[in-house]
């Protein structure tokens, strides 16, 4: 998959793709990503991006001429690759969208600055507008790590493991279960003892369970508008079984603080 990411700052990028998943997928030729200098196709000597709003107002807007030649030279390198801008107004990004993206040939991130960029860009370049969340960035280059990376793990051979990505958190708009690793005894406190023991269906049995119980607890949102399975609604049952049954102990005990109910 190409990536082009379009910046003012392109050493930015640099460490970037120098360490990790993403090094070793450019390594594998699995993806590539090029900064393109938006710099570079200014017409004036002292390379201005960034011009005043046309009506006033703070702040300073990027300017429509060397984004456009940016986002051609990209074009050029990749004919089918999808231009995105990436601003606080964009479609909110999520897992679900990176396996859309995903499936993509290329894409052409533009890493705006200042109040924004010219809307003539916005309307006849951009094929579509992504936000990586309800806050605001000095500039679009984080994004477009944040995104790559991101994409860069539903390709298959950019994980150690074939089945990695599909157990990562929203996978299945479950949160990943809980981790334990060495040493066995930390501060006290060991791991369950289900991962200990070898019986490879308890600990998936357990892994599951523990998933659902961190969205719960966590997420419930990604649970409401999602229809369950037999499996998940047969752990939600014999919680809700549980809980009854410690509340009813409570209060028939007449220690628990529903004892003057009765």
């Amino acid at each position: 998959m190409k990536f082009f990411a379009l910046t003012i700052f392109p050493d930015l990028f640099s460490s970037f793709m120098t360490h990790g998943i993403v090094r070793r997928a450019i390594e594998r030729h699995i993806i590539s990503l090029n900064t393109i200098n938006v710099r570079d196709y200014t017409t004036d000597k002292h390379q201005v991006t960034d011009d005043r709003p046309y009506g006033g107002g703070s702040g300073m807007v990027m300017k429509p001429e060397p984004l456009a030649g940016a986002i051609r030279a990209a074009k050029e390198a990749d004919p089918t690759a999808a231009t995105v801008l990436l601003t606080p107004q964009g479609r909110v990004f999520n897992q679900q969208r990176a396996r859309e993206l995903a499936a993509l040939s290329g894409l052409i991130f533009i890493c705006g600055r200042y109040e924004g960029v010219d809307e003539r860009v916005c309307k006849h370049y951009v094929d579509f507008d992504i936000s990586i969340g309800d806050f605001v960035l000095t500039g679009g280059e984080l994004a477009a790590m944040s995104i790559i990376d991101a994409l860069t793990r539903l390709l298959p051979g950019a994980l150690g493991g074939e089945d990695a990505a599909e157990k990562d958190s929203f996978s299945n708009d479950l949160l990943e279960h809980a981790h334990y690793t060495r040493p066995r005894r930390f501060e006290g406190v060991e791991p369950p003892a289900v991962l200990l023991s070898g019986h490879h269906k308890e600990i998936e049995d357990w892994r599951f369970e523990s998933a659902l119980i961190r969205t719960v607890l966590n997420r419930k949102d990604l649970l409401e508008n999602r229809l369950l399975n037999r499996r998940e609604i047969d752990i939600l049952r014999k919680w809700c079984a549980d809980i009854e049954r410690i509340v009813r102990a409570q209060s028939s005990s007449g220690t628990g603080p529903f004892s003057g109910d009765q």
